[in-house]
């Protein structure tokens, strides 16, 4: 196993024991919550909009100036149902934006604030996000008052931004664009039986050789981040805090100077909460009972008005002014010697040793009331921690360093799932490009002439319809519709890393890229790899007698390693990618549930799916050209062999050997071999569901219905990443 990533073999999937991509559903936890799914069987959305809605042009349309003088008007509105900390929501309003955001992973891309998840289980009822459905009911009149103008998804980083604008504090900018859903995405988030503070441990364990599985972040079930009493609640393990917190920001998209340019940033403003056990207030919202209304966590009202609330379970301010951006955070951490105290919730905790009477914190509910301030094990890993501690007294000296550090932060926090910056739609958008938006130079879209003169030279070159397709698909299936990153748009797919990835099968792919190189005239190396692509595949239709046309967007730019953060996009390399029948080393997750995954991140349906690998084992697209999955005389031709010889009962297949990966197809009569297979090919005739669509595509007259599915599907992924048409 690997420490660092926790994969098993370079799996990175880790885990000993075989798992499914979904760990425990809403079902598992709710089992008796009303079951809405069934309303959304047969591919019906639950979308009240509506599939033709232009999210785009009803934001264009909202008053954003009115929307952020209303926000700035709710800080200081507090409601007597939940009164504001200090007379100012703004606290509370960064802790909802920065969960909302902050379940981002590089993994697989998925999470973060990009759809307004924080809206459905299981995420509005994890611990982390304790109290939050209070934050979002306050919100709820804006909400209403300006409607389909702006999402929830947006609107929830939107009110971070204004919260810390109102406090004093620096942003950056902001975005808007994010589109909401109406329905929990499917997401790994762990195998884990129970949440956080329930005894259960954190997903590192050095001496047991324990890593953080990926694609998780996360350190323990139900948390954003990490424990902030210690690793599994243990405050005296500083070396296992800071390795934490360095892991799972980092699987965050975050280093260590972002990491403590946002955990100082975040904790200037606000308290935590531990008035009492958690045991002595209400459970999460999406199970407590009908007539809370979607509340969750309530306790006594007359305890709420007191201030007595439990969240995190530590109890406390970090600084003498909480509604006030400063460097206050800081200036304790150093100023002071901190003892571990235990919080009236029982959390442990860190308060500062004999602290002067400026230096005590406002009661929350009592502004004449004088409280002690506090810290995490989690904050005091920026002075235990050698690297952490010299960012610190870096930004304790430079206000200015800590003000940019923080705004850059935070807006890179809220934004990174967002992909290219052509999708961010407002006025405070930044000029500034940066490097973790994956910048492209823009492109110019060529004449029909250029682009039918490449296509015939790049038919007349020698390449193979395979190699044409492979390097097409390659350049291409990197896009990830979590957080939109990768695809074919910059042409990285001649830059390193991803020109060495073993999918693309690196020797067979520059060979591919010089040749296109040298006919491509006027094209960019984005258009030209991509028009090559459609050109073999309209090619291999035509020698299977049927004329297609793919119609691929061209305008795309080329990047270059000056426009690229090569190490970031190490997680977008393929383990498995069943389209091309790749797979590294066997995994802890099925061959064909990982085919299932990537085609959910292509954002492909199940026809897709399933055309798109039917046809690309008839162009023998496959890695390293093993023809496993080709079944057919004819490869190269866009034909629906792979279907009919799947599904054709003159075949009896059998694994190859105990890794049941590969499978050897025979004739039932006389033994003679006929084919291999993969787990990724079988399923398309084992799964009930899957066969049932081979079926249609293996059935005679059905072979327009195959193609058009194929160049549909084919399409889509080639212009995938197309944002700026």
């Amino acid at each position: 196993m690997d420490a660092k990533t926790g994969s098993i073999e370079g799996c990175p999937f880790g885990g000993k024991e075989m798992r499914t991509l979904l760990g425990r559903t809403n079902r598992d936890w709710w089992p008796e919550t009303a079951n809405v799914e069934l309303l959304m069987q047969g591919g019906r959305s639950p979308d009240p909009l509506g599939e033709d809605f232009d999210y785009a042009e009803a934001f264009n349309a909202l008053d954003y100036n009115a929307l952020k003088a209303d926000l700035t008007a709710l800080m200081t509105d507090s409601q007597d149902w939940w009164p504001a900390d200090y007379g100012h929501y703004g606290p509370f309003f960064i802790r909802m934006a920065w969960h909302a955001a902050g379940t981002y992973r590089t993994g697989d891309g998925r999470g973060g604030a990009g759809s307004g998840q924080q809206r459905f289980a299981p995420l509005n009822s994890w611990p982390d996000n304790g109290n939050l459905d209070k934050a979002r009911r306050l919100l709820w009149p804006i909400k209403q008052k300006y409607g389909k103008h702006i999402s929830w998804a947006d609107l929830f980083i939107l009110t971070g931004n204004v919260a810390i604008e109102s406090m004093g504090g620096p942003v950056f900018g902001f975005g808007g664009g994010r589109a909401d859903v109406y329905e929990p995405e499917t997401v790994y988030w762990g195998t884990e039986e129970q949440w956080v503070n329930e005894g259960v441990e954190t997903r590192i364990i050095p001496d047991s050789g324990k890593a953080l599985e990926n694609p998780l972040a996360a350190i323990q079930m139900g948390l954003i981040y990490v424990n902030p009493e210690g690793p599994g609640g243990n405050p005296h393990d500083a070396e296992g805090m800071a390795r934490d917190m360095r892991e799972t920001f980092a699987r965050m998209a975050m280093n260590d100077e972002e990491t403590v340019a946002l955990t100082a940033g975040g904790h200037a403003f606000g308290k935590a909460h531990g008035a009492a056990p958690s045991d002595t207030f209400g459970g999460a919202p999406e199970g407590e009972h009908l007539a809370l209304q979607g509340f969750g966590w309530l306790n006594d009202e007359e305890e709420i008005a007191k201030g007595n609330i439990t969240t995190s379970g530590i109890e406390g301010a970090w600084t003498p002014n909480p509604t006030q951006w400063g460097n206050d955070y800081f200036r304790l951490l150093f100023k002071y010697e901190y003892e571990l105290v235990q919080s009236p919730a029982g959390a442990n905790q860190w308060q500062p040793i004999n602290p002067d009477p400026e230096d005590m914190a406002p009661d929350a509910r009592d502004p004449s009331k004088k409280v002690p301030t506090m810290m995490t094990t989690a904050d005091m890993a920026l002075k235990r921690d050698p690297e952490y501690r010299k960012i610190s007294e870096r930004f304790r000296d430079d206000q200015a360093a800590l003000d940019d550090a923080f705004a850059r932060a935070w807006f890179k926090l809220c934004h990174r799932d967002m992909g290219p910056k052509v999708r961010y739609l407002g006025p405070e958008v930044p000029a500034e490009d940066l490097i973790w938006q994956d910048p492209v130079p823009a492109g110019s879209k060529p004449s029909d002439s250029d682009v039918a003169a490449f296509k015939s030279a790049i038919l007349g070159s020698g390449l193979s319809v395979s190699e044409l397709v492979k390097a097409a698909w390659a350049s291409a299936s990197t896009y990830r519709n979590s957080d939109h990153r990768g695809g074919a748009n910059g042409a990285r797919v001649r830059l390193a890393p991803q020109k060495d990835w073993a999918a693309n099968d690196p020797e067979e792919l520059a060979k591919v890229l010089d040749t296109i190189d040298q006919h491509r005239g006027n094209l960019s190396m984005a258009d030209a790899i991509v028009l090559a692509g459609a050109a073999a595949v309209e090619k291999a239709a035509k020698d299977a007698g049927h004329a297609v046309s793919v119609d691929v967007s061209t305008g795309r730019g080329d990047a270059g390693d000056e426009h690229t953060d090569a190490a970031s996009f190490e997680p977008l390399e393929p383990f498995a990618d069943g389209f091309r029948n790749y797979l590294r080393t066997k995994a802890s997750i099925k061959t064909e549930d990982l085919l299932i995954d990537k085609a959910h991140l292509l954002g492909l349906s199940i026809p897709e799916m399933t055309a798109l690998v039917g046809g690309m084992r008839a162009l023998g697209a496959v890695t390293g050209n093993t023809g496993h999955g080709v079944f057919t005389d004819r490869p190269g031709q866009l034909t629906t062999d792979f279907f009919t010889n799947l599904l054709d009962m003159r075949t009896k297949w059998a694994p190859t050997d105990e890794t049941e990966e590969t499978y050897v197809g025979k004739d039932r009569k006389t033994g003679a071999q006929k084919w291999t297979a993969t787990r990724a090919d079988l399923i398309f005739g084992s799964n009930s569901l899957l066969r049932a669509q081979a079926e249609v595509f293996a059935e005679s007259g059905n072979e327009q219905l195959f193609l058009d599915t194929f160049v549909r599907a084919w399409t889509k992924v080639m212009d995938a990443d197309r944002f700026d048409i």
